[in-house]
């Protein structure tokens, strides 16, 4: 099943594209691996009834903060249906947006856990669980339908905060799929970079909070919490 709607009929609300998120089937190995995974899960989750399929956006639609990830995990999103929720890569998301006003709660285990977000909505550049963590260039086009109807309906959006480099990469794509023009030289990511956009959004990076990053301390939460720090600062100078 194609769901190329973005270009025929964009969605007008998130409600609407969340819906068309989790139902969609464009990538047959995507889809295979979420439902394998799904089946046969992780030991200490023997009694979760796995979500195993894409993972919608999740947030406040009229955010001023948009921060944007690169996929679900496997046992992370895409057990529990919700973005970064119930992985260590949304232990460290979450305590940030916590402590910077983001989120009432510093820690997220489940949907029905009481999690709300203010002024911040979190995305993906890929909504399904991709094997090794590496979507492939296929996958990654089917999913950018969403990643743009997502950018075009988040009107208030002014601060991205993108969690890698895939992910920084996939905001200027999709901004130039929408007709920004990209300074040049173009954008280099790194951590606790900022650029500020002439159509009126600053896009600061930093580095994924995955484990590979977290328990090497290539990425340290004095580190990850500055880019939120900055986030905060930066929306409450608008």
């Amino acid at each position: 099943m194609s769901h190329s709607w973005y270009t025929a009929a964009p969605m007008r609300t998130l409600t609407a594209l969340n819906k068309t998120i989790t139902d969609c089937t464009d990538c047959p190995r995507l889809v295979l691996y979420r439902q394998e995974i799904a089946e046969q899960k992780r030991k200490q989750y023997r009694d979760w009834d796995y979500w195993g399929r894409p993972v919608p956006g999740f947030g406040d639609p009229h955010a001023r903060l948009y921060v944007l990830g690169l996929a679900p995990a496997a046992h992370g999103g895409n057990r529990t249906g919700r973005v970064f929720t119930g992985d260590r890569s949304g232990d460290w998301l979450y305590e940030a947006l916590y402590r910077y006003g983001f989120a009432n709660q510093a820690d997220s285990h489940s949907k029905g856990d009481g999690l709300a977000l203010t002024d911040c909505y979190i995305g993906a550049t890929v909504r399904c669980a991709p094997p090794g963590n590496k979507p492939s260039p296929d996958e990654f086009e089917r999913c950018s339908q969403y990643l743009q109807a997502e950018v075009r309906l988040l009107r208030n959006h002014r601060i991205v905060v993108v969690l890698g480099k895939i992910a920084f990469d996939h905001y200027l794509k999709t901004c130039r799929s929408q007709g920004r023009t990209i300074p040049v030289p173009a954008p280099r990511f790194g951590h606790g970079s900022v650029y500020r956009f002439p159509w009126g959004v600053t896009m600061l990076g930093s580095y994924h909070p995955s484990q590979q990053n977290t328990f090497t301390g290539k990425l340290t939460r004095p580190m990850f919490h500055a880019v939120f720090q900055r986030a905060k600062k930066e929306i409450d100078g608008f």
